[in-house]
């Protein structure tokens, strides 16, 4: 009884994890309608590794790092971090926060096709029709009503987005192969301070300061968000999921996060989400299903006692 409890509540970390990564997609569209993407990130990363920076000293972890893992440190904080926020934040300014929600469901295709090439695994016939239904759905995703016929959605956001998935893709397997010794917390702290230096100077070259006068209340709390939860408490929570679930089964909770972006920028942007693009996002996520091919045994196996 006890193995099946601390299993529910690891499987509540990694929901509350998704679920705040999913609605971060709302809050940042909703914040770069008055700051432009790196400046939203200078703030986002700083509060982040400020809160991030408490918990370590709260935990009395020991900050300092061999200096043999330093260079995978940089590594993992510029792919994982600056790159990503900035090719999503800049995706944002172009396309729905639903439309970005839907295609992070392509990582984890990008991740089969990397794994393949870099770390041999095999590819099996249902991994190639998964990959094939989600290419499906991206497509249907990226198009958009015009009289009675569809159009592909030339913009450039989606192309960012989808390029800030392949991004992932290779940052995962890095993370997967390079086997840092330290606590996620740790190795989020030096990402999110990586972040915040590597886009000071160009919220100093665009005086993006001047821009946080004109912030709402409201848009203060979708930052705070940002940093206290996206960047600090989804990674705490992921990694305590971790701790007493299989990596494997813990990544399953990934599919959820477009249905949490989808419903957060519904309610909080009231977005209009057009029939075929969310066909197109149960499509993607049917295909990285299918390329994974084990949610229902590990579903049953994550709450058998």
């Amino acid at each position: 009884m006890t193995n099946y409890r601390s299993k529910l509540t690891a499987s509540l970390y990694a929901l509350m994890s998704i679920s705040f990564w999913g609605v971060s997609f709302v809050s940042t569209k909703a914040v770069l309608e008055k700051l432009d993407p790196y400046s939203l990130l200078v703030i986002r990363f700083g509060i982040g590794a400020l809160f991030l920076l408490l918990l370590l000293l709260i935990q009395r972890t020991r900050l300092l790092v061999s200096l043999k893992f330093i260079p995978h440190l940089i590594i993992l904080g510029i792919l994982g971090v600056f790159v990503h926020q900035v090719l999503q934040a800049t995706a944002l300014l172009t396309i729905h926060a639903s439309s970005a929600g839907w295609l992070i469901s392509l990582s984890p295709i990008f991740t089969v096709i990397l794994s393949i090439l870099f770390l041999h695994e095999k590819m099996s016939i249902t991994k190639a029709i998964g990959m094939v239904i989600a290419i499906t759905g991206v497509l249907l995703v990226t198009t958009t009503r015009s009289g009675q016929t569809f159009q592909f959605a030339l913009n450039i956001g989606f192309f960012l987005m989808i390029l800030s998935t392949l991004n992932w893709a290779v940052y995962s397997v890095l993370l997967k192969s390079l086997n840092i010794p330290y606590s996620p917390l740790l190795v989020t702290f030096y990402s999110s301070l990586l972040g915040l230096i590597l886009t000071t100077p160009f919220i100093i070259r665009t005086r993006g300061w001047e821009a946080l006068s004109l912030l709402t209340h409201t848009e203060w709390a979708h930052l705070l968000f940002l940093g206290v939860f996206v960047s600090g408490i989804a990674y705490w929570y992921w990694g305590k999921a971790l701790e007493v679930l299989e990596a494997s089964k813990v990544s399953m909770f990934l599919y959820l996060e477009p249905v949490s972006t989808l419903i957060a920028a519904v309610l909080l942007l009231q977005e209009k989400v057009l029939f075929i693009s969310a066909t197109g996002g149960i499509i993607i996520i049917i295909g990285v299903i299918v390329v994974n091919g084990q949610l229902v045994p590990l579903l049953f196996s994550l709450f058998k006692k």
